[in-house]
């Protein structure tokens, strides 16, 4: 498996910003391994991934005087094993895989990026006959790709909670990223997805008016999950010293195009006091969409 190593910069501008708090960094350095390798689900190809996490990678260095190492991993089956044999100690993933990797062994969060926008909506024409949820019966419905929490998952269970078998009364078009363009275009009667699609739709058809449907409330962030194997005391230490330095961390995080577009929106932030238990909610959702964990 390939991977690749930032080096830590021995003199910086950023050494000098974090001269204030040496002791937490210190600690973590010394009670975590020398060096933690880092995968993402969303990611595949070694040039993908540090094209993303170039400037995080190397400012997590920095505060913490731990190497970060990036792993490439091909899907999230193959991000969940690693971290399940300690292959990986730390992966980026969204709320599915996180409840997917629980499944496989005991894990932890080092922090989430929560965004007050992120849930699920049903969108359709504002002429539409479609009123309610139940409506949907008989038509055609574009969903976004397999597994995805807020384009897929939460969209069916919102289906089968207004009474909707999803297996025969609706039509359902996995329509990836043509998703908004088959609903502008008439291809589907309605579409769900995420609440940054229904912006979307409005924003690529503004002569068109549209309505929604149905929504959900805030759903989970996007985890860091970290395994559970690390010492208690490295995995406290590190939570710590992170978080001390969290403006600096989500700045560079953020620092990259594909990371800006997925993770700005307005009132996003880095929360280092995620509880676990907050993605039961994604659990419930596949058991009640009838949809296997593992798929």
């Amino acid at each position: 498996m390939k991977s690749i190593m930032f080096a830590t910069c021995g003199i910086s501008i950023l050494g000098a910003l974090l001269a204030s708090a040496p002791a937490a960094a210190q600690d973590a350095a010394e009670l975590c391994p020398d060096t933690l390798r880092m995968a993402d689900t969303g990611i595949e190809g070694m040039g993908s991934l540090e094209e993303a996490f170039a400037p995080f990678a190397e400012t997590f260095e920095e505060v913490t005087n731990i190497e970060l190492e990036l792993y490439s991993l091909s899907n999230r089956t193959a991000a969940g094993t690693a971290l399940q044999f300690d292959e990986v100690d730390l992966v980026f993933a969204g709320p599915s895989e996180f409840v997917l990797f629980q499944q496989l062994a005991e894990m932890d969060i080092l922090f989430s990026i929560v965004r007050p926008h992120y849930g699920s909506s049903f969108v359709v024409p504002a002429d539409s006959p479609i009123e309610t949820m139940a409506d949907l019966s008989g038509h055609r419905v574009a969903l976004k790709d397999a597994g995805s929490t807020s384009g897929h998952i939460f969209p069916m269970m919102m289906m089968a909670e207004a009474g909707l078998d999803v297996d025969s009364d609706v039509e359902i078009i996995m329509a990836g990223d043509a998703r908004i363009q088959v609903l502008i275009n008439g291809d589907v009667d309605a579409m769900g997805g995420g609440n940054k699609d229904w912006d979307a739709v409005r924003e690529q058809d503004p002569d068109t008016e549209y309505r929604l449907l149905g929504q959900t409330d805030q759903l989970p962030g996007d985890p860091v999950v970290m395994r559970a194997s690390l010492p208690d005391d490295c995995r406290v230490a590190l939570r710590s010293t992170l978080a001390d330095h969290s403006d600096l961390l989500w700045s560079a995080l953020t620092d990259t195009e594909r990371n800006a577009d997925k993770f700005i929106e307005r009132d996003a932030y880095m929360s280092f006091e995620t509880d676990p238990a907050i993605y039961d909610i994604v659990r419930e959702a596949y058991e009640v969409a009838g949809i296997p964990l593992d798929d």
